[in-house]
């Protein structure tokens, strides 16, 4: 019996029971949509990441305090401007372009009657073209406030909101009060939004100097200011690597660090966290799609169960078709045919399943797209196949090693 033959009647037999076959593919359908669409929403939440994170720049290193993981050190030696200054030095450190600093404390701010507590950032004037933040109204803090320790202030839109009823509002140069001192507010910042639920929208910017000056006491011992962190613009993306080595000497030999555990620093860049939010995201994707996997499971078990009582069924014709000629081989290859067709039939099915949950979470979840890719279609499609293989061969099996006297006996 040819290919052609054995499909014709696979289909046949599917179609007697229709009601049957289509319940039996119903665990396969779930299974295979859930799988295409958890393995999408995955991908498409690392997307999602990846472009939240882009706003650091693939070319910026970060480089903050943090306590070191030696249990014979615990000091932490600040970041200062000194420091910044030596690094932006050409001879230290020749990939990196430009230093933008920030010193960093929280506070009041209020505008007539309303006030909020906001997080107020000193920054040096090339901090908006370092982060890639663009002024949205007005401009941006000058070198020459910088120099002169000006109270200007450029704020966020939440702020704005918050300050002045809406963020359509207009504040440049209305006056607020920073921790009670003036502040005339010379910009407003474009929509930032944030990562992991914390938004820098709701910043007050100031020059660095007032910042560590008016507002806080910050020096250093050495005679500089201290600096919260400092944002390392490399040359290209291809010198971010050798421009954290030049940054770890200096740093190693300014801060008197000999083993690399007692390093009271963190530099990091976009790369590095999307890498580990990446690893994340994936493990979990892998974890969903495992649980979803049940499901298919437990369609293939079914599969195999409705194969055993359709073998049971029709005992009598195979016993018949037996005795008139057809081979073991064609017994097994018809009834192992109709599992398969079970099977991939509730693949396509659950194809279309997973590709309406991705359109539906992409229209419902906003700045998440979700797409169901080529190769996630062919896994889909691989798997239940598979299944069908898997789950129908015993009862193929079984059906094919029956003797034709036997079978015609039966009742």
């Amino acid at each position: 019996m040819n290919l052609s033959e054995t499909f014709r009647i696979a289909i046949s037999s599917l179609l007697i029971n229709r009601m049957r076959s289509a319940l039996t593919t119903l665990g396969i359908v779930i299974g295979v949509g859930a799988v295409i669409g958890l393995v999408s929403l995955g991908r498409g939440v690392e997307a999602f990441i990846a472009a939240e994170f882009q706003t650091l720049g693939s070319n910026i290193l970060e480089i903050s305090s943090s306590q070191p993981n030696s249990p014979t050190r615990s000091r932490i030696a600040p970041l200062t401007t000194i420091e910044a200054a030596d690094l932006a030095n050409p001879f230290t450190a020749p990939d990196i372009r430009q230093i933008a600093a920030t010193y960093e404390s929280s506070g009041i701010i209020t505008a007539g009657s309303e006030r909020t507590q906001a997080a107020i950032t000193g920054v040096t004037a090339n901090y908006a073209e370092v982060r890639s933040w663009p002024v949205m109204l007005g401009t941006f803090i000058t070198p020459a406030d910088v120099e002169d320790t000006q109270r200007v202030a450029v704020i966020g839109l939440d702020v704005v909101e918050t300050l002045f009823g809406s963020r359509e509002a207009n504040p440049v140069g209305q006056s607020i009060q920073v921790n009670d001192r003036s502040f005339t507010v010379i910009g407003v910042m474009s929509e930032r939004g944030g990562s992991f639920g914390i938004s820098e929208d709701g910043a007050v910017i100031v020059p660095i100097t007032t910042a560590q000056t008016r507002l806080d006491n910050a020096r250093a011992r050495d005679g500089g200011y201290l600096l919260t962190r400092m944002y390392v613009e490399v040359i290209d993306e291809e010198a971010v690597e050798d421009a954290r080595q030049d940054i770890e000497t200096y740093l190693n030999q300014a801060h008197g660090i000999i083993f690399d555990d007692e390093q009271d620093y963190t530099i990091s860049s976009a790369s590095d966290i999307l890498s580990i939010v990446n690893q994340i995201s994936s493990l979990l994707t892998v974890f969903l799609v495992m649980i979803a996997s049940i499901s298919l499971l437990v369609g293939g078990i079914g599969v195999m169960n409705i194969m055993l009582v359709s073998v049971t069924e029709r005992t009598r014709e195979i016993g018949l078709r037996k005795a008139v000629g057809a081979r073991q081989g064609d017994i097994l290859a018809q009834f192992l045919m109709e599992s398969i067709m079970l099977s991939f039939i509730g693949g396509i099915l659950g194809i279309a399943l997973g590709w309406v949950v991705s359109v539906l979470v992409t229209a419902f979840v906003a700045d998440l797209t979700v797409t169901v890719s080529p190769d996630a279609v062919i896994l889909a499609t691989g798997i239940s196949t598979l299944v069908g293989v898997f789950f129908g061969y015993y009862p193929a099996r079984r059906a094919a090693s029956m003797k034709p006297i036997d079978a015609l006996r039966f009742e």
